[in-house]
């Protein structure tokens, strides 16, 4: 029983759809959360408006509301559970946090009687207004930056002339960093300063002498209500002060503090902890220190809940600090909970690491065309990797793999720049991909204290990329024939890529590949177990590394691999890997739900993924978590090592089907669709032939691969043309061109980002609607539609980016009978086994098909949520061939419509064109359940529905 037996019903407030700066670190917290509460016996009632996470699941709480977070939902929900008895909005990130201080102002938990725990609310308002805690710090010795508050423009202008520049300003109660900005000269300041104050709530900023170049720390603490306190993690950002953490690529344990500042800094921590309230749970604490060997500590800020930094520091430790965040919010002591890992000690005690862990942001800069891509105060970044190595070098070269931004690692790979001035541009003006700039600045010479000069990343994570580069140029003397042991085991510890040597050596990858296997330099894999395995851990959760053979008393040599394969049937699924525009959490979901589905069924179900983020890499959801890149090396050690039945890629985005074709080539089984299937569904040729044989009509397209092309087919295909590269997610490089000079302009650009690709060309159909179904075919040819939806942004923008209504509002029975039979004949054509997307453009009565994917799609969580039924566990039993889909009873539950509604992060880019046209700008999304079209939301919803076309 918790130790508070008052408790036996709880609201947790979700945190709403993702957009940058609160993303699904928070959906992973409220998950943890709720599991949490569920094994106490306690009641859970969820408001969350985000379809496309797991937590909004019907298995997750005993009540999900997909409700708008408003205080009129909460009074809802309130009236509907008179037996609430606390809140819980620690979970939500600062979504949820602003919504409890609003409901709390309303009197609206006083007047249900309902009790807020996990958070004190005076906590908050000291941590958010930047004046009060001011005070309170200078209160009980806490050095901070020179610093004052400014509530109006003629404030701010003055403590600018007693400061001086540089200055930084932050908006109080924003998230990701809203409203803040560096200002260098006086010019700017006028503007970043009224923005600062209209972007704030409360219409207030904090000015501060910006500490420029000093080093950055994080550390994530828990507190019982006893008034343990234990520090889970030490986060060094190895980017200095200026760049927004969600945008620093961060390492932990800290890796150039001294150990007497960082016990300086734990016992700050604490007191900054201690002084700001009486609450249990989870706290993230910021500090600058100077870069000099005084080592002086400020504090920057200290967030009264579980941060976005928590999820990265419970994955990192392997302490889920959510979980046990709930536990002492409901009324239980650190002494008396469990280290989940190790099942035999406490909670009581401070993780212990012997690997390392870099965490590397991902950017989706090329969806906002005009965009700022310089990182400075406020958050860019739409997901992260994180990779885990036994040092540095290989963390940070597993975390560059995981990108999936076509590099194989840092350098090595003939991707990097070469222009002296670019390389100095981009480290001066902090660029998105300085991670790799570095290393071609010390490729081309550039000596490491120009470089710190510039950057002012630590000295010591120089001399690391350094020894990398020293490396590889030892490498580049040999041949693949001449190579030595030693030298190659060194690379792979390093973490360099089989291409990467290759491309070092001049030679296949393969062949690097039977050269390790010939000198048996092969991969062992190791537990993540919170204590630097001085206790045995009960959880598998393991990550991979190189080592040196050891030889035993009799002779044998091994090497010491601590993941033991059972005898058990096996399936693997392949996560998404980092979450950007166009690929979201809702692969995440697919991924959560076949993972639970193959388990039903009998199997011990493996999982591999890379982002921190996320309930796939949570190291209970699957049997065995294998935390490493979704990269072809990777996965076939594992794969080889582990020896499953099969590997299901429908379910992560392209992320996992593009790793069809060489898992079919190696004679790895897909479950499901095979690759011949999902091949032909991608290549345009051969399934328009395919919707020739059947009678499909579909627009009139042709396939070119330089302008010249291009120009020929426009005078075939007549204007507008809609231009796209193959095999690419999410509209990337979509576009509506009108004339010949557009049309070369594009076709350029394109072929420049990405070379060699083969561009579609389409007749684009002007005014037409566009629909969409998802659908679920067996290997017998039994398929059930799952839903149909109708958009209501007309053909054009991109399907990510409408809002789309389910059942659809205005296709009559002629229109929707083809769709039907289309959606059957497609899905038996392309041998479909598993989930099916067809989207289709309507015009004239004639349903045109643009295009099939033979795989879970993006509305599949959408659909499930609104008709309340579980389809990814459904298509995974009929992927694995356990289940027929004439063996459902489906019963779609639905009153009304319910419509999914894209979530823009455009307040990051203000420069930015926000019309929408066939690439896929939103964050994410949530879903709107109205009674009837008559609802005034639809009307306005309709009524723009043009507004923000574009080509």
């Amino acid at each position: 029983m918790p130790k508070n037996p008052k408790l036996k019903s709880i609201l947790i407030i979700g945190s709403g759809p993702i957009v940058i700066g609160q993303a699904c670190e928070f959906d992973y917290s409220g998950s943890q959360s709720l599991r949490s509460l569920r094994e106490d016996g306690i009641e859970t009632i969820l408001i969350n408006s985000n379809p496309a996470t797991i937590m909004t699941d019907p298995s997750m709480a005993d009540h999900v509301y997909l409700l708008p977070l408003t205080t009129k939902s909460i009074i809802k929900i309130l009236e509907e559970h008179p037996q609430i008895d606390a809140v819980l909005p620690t979970m939500g990130g600062q979504t949820a946090l602003n919504l409890c201080i609003e409901a709390d102002e309303k009197g609206i938990w006083k007047d249900f009687g309902v009790k807020l725990i996990g958070v004190d609310i005076n906590a908050i308002n000291i941590t958010e207004d930047r004046e009060q805690f001011r005070e309170l710090m200078n209160k009980i010795g806490v050095a901070m930056a020179p610093q004052a508050t400014a509530t109006s423009f003629l404030k701010g202008k003055e403590i600018a002339q007693e400061f001086g520049f540089p200055l930084c300003i932050r908006s109080s109660f924003t998230l990701g960093g809203a409203g803040a900005a560096i200002v260098y000269e006086e010019k700017d300041f006028d503007k970043l300063l009224r923005h600062g104050l209209e972007v704030s709530p409360i219409h207030e900023v904090m000015i501060d002498k910006a500490m420029m170049g000093w080093k950055e720390y994080e550390l994530e603490l828990l507190r019982d209500r006893n008034d343990n306190v234990v520090i889970i993690c030490s986060i060094e950002n190895m980017d200095p002060m200026g760049i927004h953490t969600g945008d620093s690529i961060t390492v932990a344990p800290a890796m150039t503090l001294s150990d007497t500042t960082f016990q300086k800094m734990r016992d700050m921590a604490i007191k900054m902890m201690r002084s700001i309230g009486d609450f249990e749970g989870g706290c993230n604490v910021q500090f600058a220190v100077s870069p000099d060997e005084k080592e002086e500590i400020i504090a920057i800020e200290i967030n009264p809940r579980v941060s976005r930094s928590s999820a990265l520091a419970s994955k990192a430790t392997g302490y889920p600090i959510a979980k046990i965040a709930t536990k002492l919010a409901i009324g239980y002591t650190l002494d008396e909970l469990d280290n989940q890992i190790t099942k035999s000690t406490s909670a009581l005690f401070e993780p212990t690491l012997d690997y390392v862990i870099v965490k590397i942001p991902r950017w989706n800069f090329d969806k906002f065309e005009g965009s700022d891509r310089t990182l400075g105060l406020q958050m860019k970044a739409v997901g992260e990797v994180m990779g885990i190595g036994r040092s540095f070098q290989e963390a940070l070269h597993k975390a560059t793999q995981s990108l999936e931004i076509k590099r194989n690692g840092l350098g090595a790979d003939g991707k990097g720049y070469t222009d002296y001035n670019q390389i100095i541009d981009k480290l001066t003006n902090a660029s998105w991909d300085r991670v790799f700039v570095i290393y071609d600045a010390i490729a081309m010479g550039i000596p490491l204290s120009q470089i710190y000069d510039i950057t002012k990343i630590d000295m010591w994570y120089l001399k690391q990329y350094e020894e990398l580069f020293q490396l590889e140029k030892e490498i580049s003397t040999y041949t693949i024939d001449t190579l030595d042991r030693d030298l190659l085991l060194e690379a792979k510890q390093k973490g360099y890529g089989d291409r990467q040597i290759a491309h070092m050596l001049g030679c296949l990858e393969s062949q690097v590949y039977n050269k390790r296997e010939e000198l048996n330099i092969q991969r062992v894999f190791k537990l993540v177990d919170t204590c630097a395995a001085e206790f045995t851990a009960k959880t598998p959760y393991y990550y991979s590394t190189f080592e040196n053979t050891i030889e035993s008393a009799e002779g044998e040599t091994y090497v010491h691999n601590e993941s033991v394969v059972s005898d058990k049937k096996k399936i693997v699924v392949l996560g998404s890997g980092p979450n950007r525009i166009g690929q979201g959490i809702e692969f995440d979901y697919c991924c959560v739900h076949g993972v639970l589905a193959a388990a039903e069924c009998g199997y011990e179900t493996i999982m591999i993924n890379c982002n921190p983020e996320t309930v796939s890499t949570d190291f209970d959801t699957a049997d065995k978590l294998y935390f490493e890149p979704v990269f072809w090396e990777h996965i076939y050690d594992i794969i080889r090592h582990e020896n499953p039945e099969g590997v299901i890629v429908q379910l992560g985005g392209q992320t996992a089907l593009k790793l069809a074709e060489k898992l079919t080539k190696y004679g790895i089984k897909i479950i499901g669709t095979s690759f011949e299937a999902l091949d032909l569904a991608e290549d345009r040729g051969s399934f328009s032939k395919l919707l020739k044989e059947h009678n499909i009509p579909y627009p009139e397209f042709g396939v070119a691969e330089n302008a010249d092309e291009a120009l020929k087919l426009a005078e075939e295909l007549d204007f507008p043309i809609l231009v796209r590269p193959s095999y690419v997610l999410g509209g990337q490089g979509m576009k509506i061109v009108i004339n010949k000079e557009e049309l070369v302009e594009h076709v350029v650009d394109l072929l420049r980002k990405i070379p060699n690709n083969k561009l579609l060309l389409d007749h684009y159909l002007d005014g037409a609607i566009e629909a969409e179904s998802d659908a679920i075919c067996d290997a017998d040819g039994n398929v059930y539609i799952i839903g149909i939806m109708e958009h209501i942004e007309p053909c054009g923008v991109h399907s990510g980016d409408s809002n789309a209504t389910l059942p659809a509002f205005n296709i009559g029975d002629l229109v929707m009978q083809q769709i039907i039979d289309h959606t059957h004949t497609i899905a038996r054509a392309l041998n479909t086994v598993g989930l099916i997307n067809i989207q289709f453009a309507v015009k004239d009565d004639k349903v045109y098909i643009i295009e099939a994917n033979p795989r879970a799609s993006r509305t599949v969580p959408f659909i499930a949520k609104a008709y309340k039924e579980p389809y990814v566990n459904y298509a995974t039993k009929v992927m694995l061939g356990e289940k027929k889909v004439t063996d459902f009873n489906f019963n779609p539950q639905l009153e009304g419509y319910a419509i999914k509604q894209p979530v823009f992060s455009f307040n990051k880019f203000p420069n930015v064109d926000k019309r929408l046209g066939p690439e896929m700008k939103s964050t994410g999304e949530s879903i709107l359940f109205i009674d009837s079209l008559k609802d005034d939301q639809f009307y306005d919803l309709y009524a723009r529905r043009k507004m923000y076309l574009s080509k």
